[in-house]
Formats: C-alpha cells, structure tokens, sequence
C-alpha cells in the first residue's frame, strides 16, 4: 500500500513536461515528484500510436518500480493516444491534460469557438475536439497541428524569427475561424507563451498545466495522498537521452530547481 509520503511521477517527451512541474511546485510544494523526459524518442507527434503505447508502458513500469502513488501525464500526446489505456492497466491514480483543458476551455469561452495548437498525434486522435463537444455539444474546435513548435523547444530556441514565423503559420487558420479561445495542446508551447500571446490579440490563452495540476490536487486530496511532511519537494529529474540540452532548457524556466539530470535506460527508452 502505497502511503502520503510517496513521490508523484511526471512524464513527457521532453522539456515540456517542466511547465507542468512549475504549476506542480506552485500548488503541491510539499510533495516529492519524479520527472522522466523520453528525450530520446522527441518529437513525439510523428510517432506511432503502437510506439507511443510502448514508450508509455517503459516509464509506467518504471514509475511503478519507483514506487510512485500517483502520476500526472505532463504531454498532450500521450494524454490523447495513451492515457485512456495506461490508466486501465495500472492501480494508481492518473491525471492528463486533455480533460482538465477541455474543462477549462469550455468554462471560458465566450462565442463556442476554440483553437487547439497541438502535436501531429494529437491533432489525428481529435482528442481535444472529443473531451470539448462531449461537455460543450455546440463548441466549434479547430485543430492545428504545430511540427516545429517541439524542436525548437527542445533546442532552446524560444525567440527569434523562426518561431515566429511558425507561430504565423500555425495559427492563421486558427483565426481565420475567429476563435476566442486557444489552447496549449502540448506542454512545450507554453514555452513560446511571449511569441502566441502577442499573435493572438483578443484570444484567450489557455496553458492547461494549471488546471491538470489542479486535478491531481483534488485526487491526493480525495484519496488521503498528499504529503504532511512539513519540508520543500524533492525533485528528480530523468531523461532517456541527452541530459544536457534538457538541463539547459529547463533551468531556463525552473531556474535551482534542478540541480541535476540524468540518464538511465528503460527498456525501450
């Protein structure tokens, strides 16, 4: 039996997930957390479905070895192609991105009319545009997938005219349908947060990390998890592949939170 004082696990393909670990800090700056990045296998949105399942199950199986009491899926992709099956083949609570951002946007906006910038994986699973009109019947989503947002991410290329440039390009037909909502669909756009906002005028931004970390706050809370040690989070930090860039990268928005990154393998990460 797995007790309060047990680490949360926080997964995704990268540095993305670290938007979800800053809200995590914020609002649970009690609890111990394990972060695994599948940095060798980013970009995640050109994957597979039966690859990104295989991915899933190394670091659940890992998470469950670490002896975790809950894990918060810090990636819309998984959160949208995985997560409905993990959830199912392992016997701690899960929160993902998708529906706490479904929940958010639907409460937010004005005109029923909501843009997703997402993964390639994501956008295909129609994940986001499901969990909306399931509570939002009449909603009108559009869906844009955003291949160079994780790369240049992942590289630390946060400003600057390429980004830019994408951010024009991803987003025109978003608002071309006029929306007034936008969504985040992957963790690592809210690293371009500057670049959209000053892009979308009127639009409301929607970061979903809040609102997942709120979740799983409710979940500690309603199954008597959270830690009531009184000290600061622990924080360990793992990656698949290069630890380097994504030490880089992610000091950039957690500054001495991280104090070291390293690499282990998985059996196929």
């Amino acid at each position: 039996m797995l007790g309060n004082n047990h680490p949360v696990g926080i997964f995704d393909s990268g540095v993305g997930g670290l938007t979800v670990v800053k809200a995590f800090l914020e609002q649970l700056p009690q609890e111990d957390l394990i972060y695994f990045g599948d940095t060798a296998h980013v970009p995640y949105g050109n994957k597979s479905e039966a690859q990104l399942m295989q991915y899933a199950h190394d670091i659940m199986d890992y998470f469950m070895e670490r002896k975790v009491k809950a894990v918060l899926v810090a990636c819309g992709t998984h959160s949208s192609v995985t997560l409905p099956r993990i959830q199912a083949e392992y016997p701690i609570p899960m929160v993902g991105m998708v529906r706490a951002a479904a929940r958010a946007a639907c409460r937010i906006t004005s005109g029923k009319r909501v843009g997703v910038l997402a993964t390639q994986a994501t956008v295909n699973s129609h994940a986001y545009r499901k969990a909306i009109q399931d509570i939002m019947p009449d909603c009108h989503v559009f869906e844009a997938a955003c291949p160079l947002f994780v790369p240049l991410v992942e590289a630390g290329i946060l400003t600057g005219e390429e980004p830019i440039a994408a951010a024009k390009q991803y987003l025109e037909p978003l608002l071309r349908e006029d929306i007034d909502t936008l969504v985040l669909g992957c963790t690592h756009y809210p690293f371009l947060q500057d670049i959209l906002t000053d892009l979308i005028g009127e639009v409301t931004l929607l970061d979903p990390a809040i609102e997942a970390v709120k979740e799983m706050k409710a979940i500690l809370t309603g199954h008597d998890l959270l830690n009531q040690a009184a000290h600061q989070s622990r924080a360990e930090f793992l990656v698949s592949g290069d630890n380097t860039s994504f030490y880089r990268v992610g000091t950039k928005l957690l500054g001495k939170v991280i104090n070291e990154v390293k690499s282990v393998t998985l059996t196929h990460c």
